[in-house]
């Protein structure tokens, strides 16, 4: 280990007959912006569900905030500490009300109902979005589902943030919005987007996924990683 918050070495992940990861190497540190590229179909949804304990790995181990994971209350801790925006938002927002949804963490965390409701509405004012706040989730467009599902993650307060497409279904209003509140975010995050101009603004290094491992580009500052 050298210091990084997450750090998965050796990773194998076989789906369906077919090896995903192939021994993948990766290592996120204290104040990058990695972003991860590569072909559809590549593993970068794996990889990112492997690195929170979602996916069990056949071979390799993961690291994170200086411990090695492996079982189920280990990860648990992880999901706490790196929140994960999930490519579908639909699979994140289960709750009634944006509000609801948002302030669902914090009252997991064993907060009261007035701290988590507080947490919920400071969040979803720092995205521009306390308009949302009682709609009912099911009813918003894909691009506010998927701002209602980072305010979500963004309530817990994670030290990492693992972005899953986080562009998808944005118009270039809200994608704008959202390049602005991450920029300005003092948290280490590992993006997997096919959007290259997003990561050209956004990412401090990139990697690209290909035949089960993420391999090293050149690491340049606002260069797109696909």
């Amino acid at each position: 280990m050298s210091g990084a918050l997450i750090d998965a070495r050796g990773l194998v992940v076989d789906r369906g007959g077919r090896r995903v990861l192939d021994g993948a190497d990766l290592a996120l540190h204290a104040g990058e912006r990695v972003g991860l590229g590569g072909a559809n179909g590549a593993g970068k949804t794996t990889l990112l569900r492997t690195l929170v304990g979602l996916e069990r790995p056949r071979a390799g181990t993961v690291t994170a905030f200086g411990r090695e994971r492996v079982s189920e209350r280990d990860f648990h801790e992880v999901r706490l500490r790196a929140g994960f925006l999930f490519q579908d938002p639909d699979d994140q927002l289960f709750c009634a009300t944006v509000r609801e949804d948002v302030a669902f963490g914090p009252l997991n965390r064993g907060l009261d109902d007035d701290e988590a409701h507080t947490i919920a509405a400071a969040t979803l004012a720092r995205l521009d979005l306390a308009h949302l706040a009682e709609r009912v989730t099911h009813r918003l467009s894909g691009g506010e589902k998927r701002l209602a599902a980072l305010a979500g993650v963004l309530a817990l307060e994670p030290e990492v943030l693992l972005l899953d497409e986080p562009t998808g279904g944005l118009d270039a209003d809200h994608r704008a919005r959202l390049l602005d509140r991450l920029a300005a975010l003092p948290l280490a995050m590992l993006i997997v987007s096919h959007d290259p101009g997003f990561l050209a603004a956004l990412a401090t290094r990139r990697l690209v996924l290909a035949d089960g491992r993420p391999k090293a580009a050149e690491a340049t500052a606002g260069a797109a990683v696909l």
